[in-house]
């Protein structure tokens, strides 16, 4: 029976450490796996734009033995053209996985639905599991562990935030998510976080109150504008600049690193200097969606 990627939601704690564990394996030793996709193709059908996620992939499904097939929509998105249950029984015709990176997430639950091969999310407009995932292999790397951290997370609340507090509560992570009023988490997604939290003994606050990242070990920030938001900069400046991520909050919380999912805005969300700092992650973070999501493809597609 095959299984899809579109949330880390339904898994159980030690699945995801699992996980985890195969991420950090591959890296270490890649050439165990350079023939784990041997002979099977993977098409990747974005509907935004892409730097990290196209080249990641592209990249880590080759180093896997397998070839990557990529499909920009054109014109946006798929809407219009052709429904998305039709493209996706078509591409699963030919291909042996599909990587969307979509505006919806309903478009995705379609092609799960549509598709007999897997479906992996690259980014939809409420998940970004594979992110997630290269997050706390940075993590797990530069700590040596993931359980018992705290992460604070400082901007918008949004697909990235949604994941980072899914799969940190399934991996024994504490954080705080700190938002400007009016841009919160969704409620029932942060609710699932909890209710994982309960599980595994973390905890998770969330607060406008930027002094509520005093202690953490790793501050994380995003852009303040997700990609397709075409609200005018002006117009959220004011509300979100108190909410920048710099030098003094980082001396304020205490906090050793800072990580960014990028692209970065420098000094908007974070200022330039503690991009290119010692503190920073955000190469390593960038290296590992390569890494993250090769041990999601031979999870759902090795032999």
């Amino acid at each position: 029976m095959k299984q899809d990627l579109l949330t880390f939601a339904d898994w159980a704690p030690e699945d995801m450490a699992q996980l985890l564990e195969l991420a950090q394996t591959i890296k270490q030793s890649p050439g165990r796996y350079a023939n784990v996709l041997a002979g099977k193709s993977i098409v990747a059908l974005f509907e935004k734009p892409s730097l990290r996620t196209r080249v990641s992939f592209e990249i880590g499904i080759h180093k896997l033995g397998g070839h990557m097939v990529y499909l920009d929509s054109q014109a946006g998105k798929l809407a219009g053209r052709e429904d998305a249950v039709d493209v996706a029984a078509n591409l699963a015709c030919w291909a042996d996985g599909i990587v969307a990176r979509v505006f919806s997430h309903n478009t995705l639950q379609q092609f799960a639905e549509a598709a007999h091969v897997p479906v992996i999310n690259a980014l939809c407009d409420i998940y970004h599991p594979c992110q997630a995932l290269a997050d706390y292999l940075t993590l797990y790397e530069t700590y040596g562990k993931v359980k018992g951290l705290t992460l604070a997370y400082v901007g918008d609340g949004n697909n990235v935030t949604h994941s980072l507090l899914i799969v940190g509560a399934l991996l024994g992570c504490h954080q705080i998510v700190i938002t400007p009023p009016d841009h919160e988490v969704d409620p029932d997604i942060f609710e699932k976080a909890q209710t994982i939290a309960r599980t595994t003994g973390v905890n998770i606050v969330q607060s406008h109150d930027v002094a509520m990242a005093e202690g953490a070990d790793v501050i994380y920030a995003d852009t303040w504008l997700s990609m397709g938001d075409e609200t005018p900069l002006s117009a959220i400046k004011d509300t979100f600049m108190p909410y920048q991520v710099n030098e003094a909050l980082m001396q304020k919380t205490g906090a050793k690193y800072v990580m960014h999912c990028q692209p970065a805005h420098r000094d908007l969300e974070i200022t330039g200097t503690l991009i290119d700092s010692d503190c920073s992650l955000l190469m390593t973070q960038a290296e590992n969606r390569m890494h993250g999501q090769n041990a999601i493809l031979t999870h759902l597609l090795g032999a």
